[in-house]
């Protein structure tokens, strides 16, 4: 199966992609899913997507960053390929694009974090040529 990737430049796009990300974040609605992409927008996060014959079938969620441990890096927030569809390449052709990007914008480096519990998700990584680097620890406020 072809795929091509694109970037979501307007609603209409993130309506598409909807599906996808509801399965990695069940807690979004589609109207909360578009209002927090725009504010996110503002700080530089970016959404692509990789659709075939079959629609979106992947979806990722990015920013370029900087700071003082890795230097400019691109920073995948949101990465899923939709469930029934995995091993079919979208995932796999989305990631390639998301490295290409990040050396299109300069950086050394791309990171990502995943849930513990993404055993798949980890093994794709590491197939790719990611290493764990480091745990990432959170306190929750309210």
């Amino acid at each position: 199966m072809e795929f091509e990737v694109c970037l979501a430049t307007a609603d209409e796009d993130l309506v598409q992609c909807f599906p996808a990300i509801r399965e990695l974040r069940p807690h979004l609605d589609l109207e909360g899913f578009i209002e927090r992409v725009g504010r996110q927008r503002e700080a530089g996060y970016r959404v692509a997507f990789a659709r075939g014959a079959l629609g979106v079938l992947a979806v990722g969620g990015y920013r370029v960053m900087e700071n003082l441990s890795w230097g400019r890096f691109l920073f995948v927030d949101d990465l899923v390929t939709v469930s029934s569809h995995r091993g079919a390449g979208a995932g796999s052709v989305l990631f390639d694009w998301l490295v290409a990007e990040a050396r299109r914008e300069g950086c050394a480096q791309v990171h990502l974090e995943s849930g513990v519990q993404r055993f798949g998700a980890h093994r794709f990584y590491l197939h790719k040529g990611m290493d764990i680097t480091c745990h990432h620890f959170a306190l929750q406020l309210t």
